[in-house]
């Protein structure tokens, strides 16, 4: 009888990706369209994500370009980004927006690595959560003695490979943060 890992690969799978939408909404000083994907405009009765209202592209390497395809929302979309406290800077024009994000100091690097590890953190606690969920489903197979020891072997196998890919992430995300 063979233990179904299904379970153990989507947990590990949802960690890694929930890791890299985390890292993706942290502002590093270069401008990614992806920083604003958590800010929501009421526009048209209803709160929406920006990327509804209109369409955002780099400008340069710190600065985002928001082209909306109604004018009349410009204010709400400006008032939604300023009251996110993103720390950037909105600038309206007749095109539409700009959205300046500052540099980063030495200082300012040097904590946003500490917030990078401890996603990181929150991360392995996801994945080692789902090792002792697979582990007590193995127990619960009842496995022969043989199989049940190959079984957490592959289990600490496959945790292993999940955590260098959070490892990873991170290391490609503290590079970019500090150059």
């Amino acid at each position: 009888m063979a233990f179904n890992y299904t379970n153990l690969d989507n947990g590990l799978k949802e960690s890694t990706e929930w890791l890299s939408r985390e890292y993706s909404r942290l502002h590093t000083g270069r401008a990614s369209p992806a920083y604003l994907d958590g800010v929501l405009v009421e526009a048209y009765g209803s709160f929406q994500p920006i990327k509804n209202v209109g369409s955002v592209n780099i400008e340069d390497a710190r600065t985002l370009r928001i082209s909306l395809w109604d004018k009349s929302v410009i204010k709400d979309v400006e008032k939604a980004i300023t009251a996110a406290n993103l720390g950037v800077s909105v600038a309206v024009d007749g095109e539409g927006m700009r959205v300046i994000f500052p540099t980063l100091t030495t200082e300012n690097r040097s904590k946003l690595v500490k917030v990078l590890k401890d996603k990181l953190e929150d991360a392995r606690v996801s994945v080692r959560k789902e090792r002792e969920s697979a582990l007590s489903e193995l127990k619960a197979a009842g496995l022969p003695e043989d199989d049940d020891r190959r079984a957490k072997d592959e289990v600490q196998k496959r945790v292993t490979d999940a955590n260098a890919k959070l490892e990873s992430i991170f290391d490609a995300k503290e590079t970019e943060v500090m150059n």
